[in-house]
């Protein structure tokens, strides 16, 4: 067993680790088959061995050909560290700096194995979310972090660390890009020269499961007032699939509101997973058995989280065949969390195999099962097509399964309809986007001490910071959204949401994050919390993703397809006080349909800690409410103007309105 003190003094080499192959008893990626040719297998193995000095390359470069080959991609199962990956305290890792320290309790937290999906293939969540390309990178980071001190930043490119380079104690600690393009990603990942970032794996930002649950409890409360006229959800069915990484949340989120969540999901590690988390109340393999339950949950109105382990299309079509057989519609609302943006590679499974034969016919025949998977989705919407005739109500939940279900040629087509829209909204355009415009999104902070105690503090601090907040006087749209966050965090210890790492997230505004990061700095300056926080977001927030199939779905001026928002975002936070900076291209709805930035942010105590909290949060929100008031969004507008009348240094350029359609259509046809 390693001890932090090891894992900081870079690849174990003399002697080398033993090779002890795949772990049994964990999860492990599907096998990748990126098509590559002899001169990039031998690309991809001489990239591998880089990392290595010459006497070791002899031994160590059968058994990196023999991953190649067995599992599509290099990486590297002999150097997997035999230490428990969990978020240790801060002050136990060997650093020079605490940014460093906090950033390496950040990383360890995305590896934990009650945390990530593929622990021991790097895969933090969506099937295929890196934090590392291979565990030689994981090992030059963790050693280079060691070394770094306040006037050097650690740059990362795609997962490998370039290395120390000399900046300023103003400048950030860590820079990560991540790029990938649809059409090449196989390949440049198999060669190990690019990985997928995903949003938060990539930026060392996951908290586990309750990183969506507040979004999708927020998500479900407004589907049932938007859709069904219901602020009570008592007694209605919501069906979805999905109980691996990001979408474990959906089971908690349909206890918190209250309503019955029946979720799908093929592989039974995951439904077992999340049982013995307590995220999951009950569990079935039988589809009969599965129909009876919910019928007698509908019935009596309970609360539950069902998993179904199966196929999500075989429960779609069983709900078709009891309407059409009895009359009665068994399901209110649905939506879908395969990951869908990677749908051939094990982000989908089709109906027509069971689990293992899936995952052996992806490696051994990818064209015939691409042609299975597509044959699944027209299925799937199919069956949800029959039921939307009824009062049931869909929508894509931002992971591509529209995207691709237009690709498969199922029937989403909505006519006379924008490049971005479908037959079904997406959960943003119709549900999220007036919150965004709003400014609220996914804030979350990391107590690095790993002590509840502290975590208590936050939770304290926030629920005193939002009634002051509203005891102040805001708009009443405003107002309502602070009701729910104190309701989110007072219920947040009753739901037991901490999976890994002591955090918490919280859907805020700009002065709410600003004021809560004042709090926890002011707290741990007078020793109430006993270590650092830790602030950072989802990079699906107000102003990190340009994603014109989620995120940016809801602006319809034509710029949901540049991503300046993004990258302006990055670049911002980075010389605003950020402690680390991450760009991705890709997360939720795949390469090249999407590019998103993120932050950490370190509060220690100190007043330069609080200036840079109250600058770089301030932009963070900011920057997207602008964008979204320029597109022509209402409450956006009304936003900006608030904030531009409490903040003098910020001058936003506002639209104006055109008054008469008629000046446009004289203009252009005479």
């Amino acid at each position: 067993m390693s001890s932090l003190q090891v894992l900081c003094s870079g690849l174990p080499l003399w002697p080398l680790p033993e090779n002890q192959g795949r772990w049994a008893g964990v999860p492990h990626a599907p096998v990748r088959t990126p098509g590559l040719s002899p001169a990039e297998e031998q690309l991809a193995l001489r990239n591998a061995l880089r990392y290595f000095p010459p006497d070791v390359q002899e031994l160590l470069a059968p058994e990196f050909a023999q991953e190649l080959r067995l599992y599509g991609h290099i990486y590297m199962y002999r150097f997997c560290p035999r230490i428990e990956m969990r978020a240790y305290p801060m002050k136990q890792y060997p650093c020079r700096t605490k940014a460093a320290a906090a950033i390496m309790h950040m990383i360890m937290n995305n590896l934990d194995p009650a945390v990530a999906q593929f622990p021991q293939e790097l895969v933090t969540y969506g099937g295929n979310g890196q934090v590392f390309s291979n565990w030689a990178q994981f090992w030059l980071t963790m050693s280079y972090l060691s070394q770094m001190t306040e006037e050097q930043t650690l740059v990362m490119y795609s997962g490998h660390p370039l290395g120390l380079f000399p900046s300023c104690p103003e400048a950030p600690r860590l820079v990560i890009p991540n790029y990938s393009s649809r059409t090449e990603y196989e390949k440049l990942f198999a060669m190990g020269v690019t990985m997928y970032g995903q949003m938060t794996a990539g930026s060392y930002c996951y908290i586990g499961p309750q990183g969506i649950v507040h979004g999708t409890v927020l998500t479900l409360l407004n589907a049932g007032r938007r859709y069904l006229g219901a602020n009570d959800l008592a007694g209605k069915v919501f069906v979805t699939s999905g109980l691996g990484g990001m979408s474990g949340a959906q089971a908690k989120a349909s206890v918190i509101v209250g309503c019955i969540g029946v979720i799908a999901e093929v592989d039974k590690a995951a439904l077992v997973k999340r049982h013995q988390q307590g995220w999951l109340m009950e569990m079935t393999d039988s589809l009969d058995h599965c129909i009876e339950r919910l019928r007698k949950a509908k019935e009596k109105k309970e609360v539950l989280s069902l998993g179904y382990h199966g196929n999500v299309v075989d429960l779609w079509e069983r709900l078709v065949h009891e309407l059409d057989m009895t009359g009665e519609l068994l399901v209110d609302l649905g939506s879908d969390q395969t990951s869908c943006h990677n749908p051939f590679n094990g982000g989908y499974y089709p109906v027509q195999l069971g689990f293992a034969e899936a995952q052996s016919l992806m490696a051994s025949d990818p064209a015939t099962f691409k042609g299975l998977v597509q044959e699944s989705l027209r299925r799937q919407v199919s069956a949800i097509n029959r039921l939307a005739k009824e009062n049931f109500f869909f929508w894509d939940y931002g992971n591509a399964f529209l995207l691709e279900a237009q690709r498969a040629g199922a029937d989403v087509e909505k006519k006379g309809a924008k490049r971005t829209e479908f037959c079904y909204p997406s959960y943003v355009q119709h549900i999220m986007g007036d919150i965004f415009s709003q400014g609220f999104g996914p804030f979350r902070w990391v107590c690095t001490s790993g002590d509840p105690q502290d975590l208590a503090v936050t939770d304290q601090l926030a629920t005193s910071v939002l009634e002051e907040a509203i005891a102040g006087g805001v708009n009443p749209a405003v107002k309502l959204q602070y009701e729910d966050n104190i309701h989110w965090i007072r219920e947040a210890a009753k739901h037991q949401l901490v999976v890994g790492s002591q955090a918490r997230i919280l859907y805020s505004d700009q002065k709410g994050r600003v004021a809560m990061a004042v709090a926890f700095n002011q707290a741990i300056a007078h020793g109430k919390i006993k270590a650092p926080v830790v602030l950072s977001r989802d990079h699906h927030d107000v102003s990190g993703t340009d994603s014109p199939f989620r995120e940016t779905s809801n602006i319809y001026d034509g710029s949901a397809f540049c991503a300046d928002m993004a990258v302006q975002n990055f670049v911002g936070d980075a010389f605003r006080g950020a402690t680390w900076v991450a760009l991705h291209n890709g997360g939720g709805v795949g390469w090249g349909e999407v590019i998103n930035g993120g932050f950490g942010l370190v509060l220690d105590g100190t007043q330069e800690a609080e200036k840079k909290a109250k600058m770089m949060l301030s932009w963070d929100v900011s920057n997207g409410v602008a964008r979204r008031c320029w597109s022509g969004n209402q409450k956006a507008y009304e936003i900006i103007c608030e904030t531009m009348q409490e903040n003098k240094g910020l001058v936003v350029t506002l639209p104006y309105e055109v008054a008469d359609e008629h000046v446009l259509q004289q203009a252009l046809w005479p």
